[in-house]
């Protein structure tokens, strides 16, 4: 009886976890488990309302023997199983069953033949003339219905894409700038109109904006666009008419207030230089218009009166010119040259606002600049020193080239740095130049440096051919940029910016 009562007592247990117990399982299905990840997994369980469930007390192995069966009993439910498999199937049944896939699959080939024949068919079908502003009655296609597949797994691939169910395609504004814009890729649509929508919200994005602006920006919103990233216009649109209105108001009350001292002795050689400077600029067909003569000679003294640190410089008069175009532009037809164009023909109010606006603008640049154009000019001298730096460790066989005939980099690169390259290239080139200088941080006292390096070295080969300093100095002094487009200077700019990223970081990397 003791040896009885002993093996109660040892199988007797007062825990609840018992072999057979209800437990989580983590098998294949599930990943292993992790104390470490899974450990409020029995806290979250026990905070649980207990089920009114009664469960029976096992106290000893024998009783709980006697309540549980191992997987591996036979029980009344294989003994159904095994009946079931010994049952022979209904024949007729089978074949019925057989005949029905075998006719699906039948029906299924000749469905994909059938379409197989349309795509070879559909190329002359889309031979239609292009959708204009007008036609907004007829059905617009899709990206995926104008590219026809060229092999048979593209086939197939677009039958399976046929195969789901697509939502009715709606014309979006989108589709009314490539309508509406005949002249435009369907690249520079999309692009103008990523543009549009973003200068349209209720605050600009303007970190967007410079990102959007560094490839370049289209005409239509070039001059907005312009006013934003320099600073002259406030990023909310409510604030943006208002703002115009007074600065223009501020402007013309400097030339009530200044522009009639230009006939006084202290301010006359001012005036006089200004004078001269201007015929001798670019687009001389555009500003020897007397009305455009009369602007840039106001604007110029006006800036000149009201920053007497460095005043009038040779070289202001050019970087007036950008901003001036870029603003009659927007009173332009897109065929017009901006050369040719009658200033005379716009009402005086659009005048108005033209010249103020090229005035503030003009004045944003500069104050980023300005030590270029103060006493001695230092800004200038400091770049051109960085510039002969740079060009040394990018490009050692050219600077040494350079050295070997005596010619030195401030006989050529000065006029780079004091009229930003104006006097280099197009004007329009100028203008795609200045649309990444104005979405990059510090662009134009800082990124042109990077600008200069590459320009020089895009020209290797003709300067590592030239054997006399005469030569050297003539072909550095009229690089031959004639023939120069957007595409040229996207790649100057490219190469600009892979020399910013090694070296504006790194001031002692490859140094020697």
């Amino acid at each position: 009886m003791s040896n009885d009562a002993g093996r109660k007592q040892f199988w007797k247990r007062n825990v609840s976890k018992v072999p057979g117990s209800i437990q989580h399982v983590y098998g294949a299905q599930h990943p292993p488990f992790d104390p470490q990840l899974h450990g409020t997994l029995n806290k979250t369980i026990s905070k649980l309302p207990p089920t009114p469930v009664k469960l029976k007390k096992v106290t000893t192995f024998q009783e709980f023997e006697s309540n549980t069966s191992d997987a591996w009993d036979v029980g009344e439910d294989d003994d159904e199983l095994l009946a079931m498999a010994t049952e022979s199937l209904n024949t007729d049944v089978v074949m019925q069953t057989a005949n029905r896939v075998i006719q699906n699959h039948t029906k299924l080939q000749e469905q994909n033949k059938f379409q197989e024949t349309q795509l070879e068919i559909r190329p002359a079908a889309l031979e239609e003339p292009p959708l204009t502003a007008g036609d907004d009655n007829k059905i617009v296609k899709s990206a995926s219905e104008s590219q026809i597949p060229s092999s048979t797994g593209e086939r197939h691939s677009l039958q399976r894409q046929q195969s789901v169910p697509q939502q009715t395609y709606i014309p979006g504004p989108a589709d009314q700038v490539i309508s509406s814009s005949a002249g435009l890729t369907e690249r520079e649509a999309f692009r103008l109109e990523k543009f549009k929508q973003l200068l349209s919200g209720p605050n600009t994005d303007l970190e967007e904006l410079r990102r959007l602006s560094w490839s370049g920006i289209p005409k239509p919103v070039r001059s907005i666009t312009w006013k934003l990233l320099s600073g002259y216009l406030p990023a909310n649109v409510d604030r943006r008419a208002g703002t115009l209105k007074r600065k223009q108001k501020e402007y013309f009350a400097f030339i009530e207030q200044y522009y009639n001292s230009r006939n006084e002795e202290s301010n006359q050689s001012t005036y006089r230089q200004i004078h001269i400077d201007i015929p001798r600029m670019s687009l001389e067909t555009l500003i020897l218009q007397p009305v455009v003569t009369e602007i840039f000679e106001r604007i110029l003294f006006i800036w000149a009166i009201r920053h007497p640190a460095s005043g009038y410089v040779q070289g202001m008069n050019d970087l007036l010119t950008p901003f001036f175009v870029v603003f009659i532009g927007d009173y332009m037809a897109e065929e017009e040259d901006v050369e040719n164009f009658d200033v005379s023909s716009l009402p005086e109010e659009v005048l108005r606002n033209i010249e103020a606006d090229s005035y503030w603008c003009m004045s944003k640049l500069l104050d980023g600049i300005q030590d270029n154009y103060t006493f001695a000019q230092p800004g200038i001298q400091k770049k051109v020193k960085m510039l002969e730096e740079l060009v040394s460790r990018i490009d050692e066989h050219v600077h040494r080239h350079l050295h070997q005939y005596d010619v030195e980099y401030l006989q050529f690169a000065f006029r780079w740095m004091n009229n930003l390259l104006m006097r280099e290239v197009p004007l329009q080139c100028t203008i795609r130049l200045w649309d990444t200088y104005q979405s990059e941080p510090e662009g134009f006292s800082h990124f042109h440096l990077y600008v200069c390096a590459a320009f020089l070295v895009r020209w290797r080969k003709e300067i590592l051919e030239e054997k006399d300093f005469h030569g050297l100095l003539i072909l550095l002094q009229n690089l031959p940029t004639a023939q120069w487009g957007n595409e040229d200077i996207s790649i100057l700019l490219a190469e600009a910016y892979r020399l910013k990223f090694a070296f504006a970081d790194a001031p002692n990397h490859y140094k020697k």
